[in-house]
């Protein structure tokens, strides 16, 4: 007879932090092209419009976004660790792509096939804690996740931005990529353990009737139907519109001011760690706190740290907008993670992952499109205030649309 899975983020320590590593290499991998890829737009290949230079954040969105989606269906069907494999095999010939791209169409294939490889394996990493942890705990195990990664898209952007200031932008700073895609692999392989079976075992122990969904009513109750899990979505687009705008025209704007590569490496790194280390306490204090206050009020310091970069003209006043922008998008992004899973019933949660994942990872083509156009036609400066505003409508829509979702958790329990 099998014993049956004990949940909990202390009972699953073992296999939870193993994850966290594997997350790390996952994010180490966006890391690559942080701070650099902007800066080989124009030099190597001599793009000048905005638009077009934001093009490999648009071809990255727009395939990680679908793929999460299929991501969650093919967890939930086949298994999460087969999924996390193969979303390692897409990522192999990324570094190559990039490191030897005679054209820009090569950098916006490396883009698809990274975003697709992110979907697969940042998806799974998520719905494998969830499923490990169960309700108790799930903001903090969230905020470990989303911390592991981009604390990592941190560190990974600094090393390439220190690689490139002595070596030349291409190929040295992508070799770490090769290095990343062969240890995650070999973890994800030999050391990752299927989580599957825990989701069966919390199914049978949930109170309440079953909910049997198929796929269009449960892609419209994610997106529109439900107050919670809609508003959810929205603020996820809206935090990754931000993103994808701060990863495409920030370099750009510290370069106007005239930065040097190092320094623009070191901007670009301070975003994501803030955001990464931060997501260690705001996910436990979603678990204490509540959910929406730190979405609303996440999406609000958000704001406040985009309209402060498009003010600054020199370094101190970039760092403080990276500042608030990091803590800004630490309060949001474990805690709508969380929200989910207080809502989902866990027979379609990793389906419901899946969904909002592709809601969210749209807004860095959004973000792309948006803020490129804006530039081009407005100025650099218009393009980031234009996104503060909108940043602070979505804090708005969600306090008055959503509902405390962690009472539902715990009620749920």
């Amino acid at each position: 007879m099998k014993t049956a899975p004990v949940l909990g983020l202390r009972e699953n320590a073992g296999q939870f932090a193993l994850l966290m590593l594997v997350n790390a290499f996952v994010g180490a991998m966006v890391g690559l092209e942080r701070s650099i890829l902007p800066a080989i737009a124009e030099q190597d290949f001599g793009l000048v419009a905005r638009t077009a230079m934001l093009s490999f954040i648009v071809a990255f969105g727009i395939s990680k976004a679908l793929t999460n989606y299929v991501a969650g269906r093919l967890s939930d069907r086949y298994g999460r660790k087969l999924v996390l494999v193969a979303g390692w095999a897409v990522a192999a010939p990324v570094p190559f792509l990039l490191m030897w791209a005679p054209d820009w169409n090569w950098v916006l294939a490396a883009n698809m096939l990274l975003g697709v490889s992110q979907g697969l394996t940042w998806s799974t990493t998520v719905i494998m804690k969830i499923d490990l942890v169960g309700h108790r705990q799930r903001g903090l195990a969230m905020g470990l996740n989303e911390f592991a990664g981009y604390f990592a898209v941190a560190m990974s952007a600094l090393a390439t931005g220190w690689v490139a200031a002595r070596y030349g932008l291409r190929p040295e700073p992508f070799y770490l990529g090769i290095g990343y895609v062969v240890i995650g692999s070999v973890l994800s392989v030999f050391a990752v353990r299927e989580t599957l079976h825990f989701v069966h075992h919390e199914t049978h122990s949930v109170a309440g009737p079953v909910e049997p969904l198929n796929q269009r009513e449960l892609f419209w109750k994610v997106s529109v139907g439900d107050r919670n899990l809609s508003s959810v979505s929205q603020a996820g687009l809206v935090n990754n519109l931000n993103d994808g705008m701060a990863w495409g025209l920030f370099p750009l704007v510290y370069a106007a001011a005239g930065a040097s590569i190092a320094e623009i490496g070191m901007l670009a790194a301070l975003y994501p760690a803030v955001w990464g280390l931060g997501q260690i306490v705001t996910g436990a204090l979603s678990d204490v706190w509540g959910r929406k206050r730190l979405i609303v009020g996440g999406m609000w310091v958000q704001a406040a740290g985009i309209a402060v970069t498009g003010h600054a003209g020199e370094l101190m006043g970039f760092a403080i907008g990276a500042i608030l922008l990091g803590a800004g998008t630490a309060m949001v992004y474990p805690t709508l993670l969380a929200a989910i899973g207080d809502v989902a019933r866990p027979d379609w949660r990793a389906s419901a992952v899946g969904i909002y994942r592709l809601w969210r990872d749209l807004g860095y083509a959004v973000g792309a499109v948006l803020a490129g156009l804006l530039a081009d036609f407005y100025g650099l400066g218009s393009a980031v205030y234009v996104i503060a505003g909108v940043t602070v409508l979505s804090g708005t829509l969600a306090a008055w649309r959503m509902s405390e979702t962690r009472i539902a958790a715990t009620n749920a329990g």
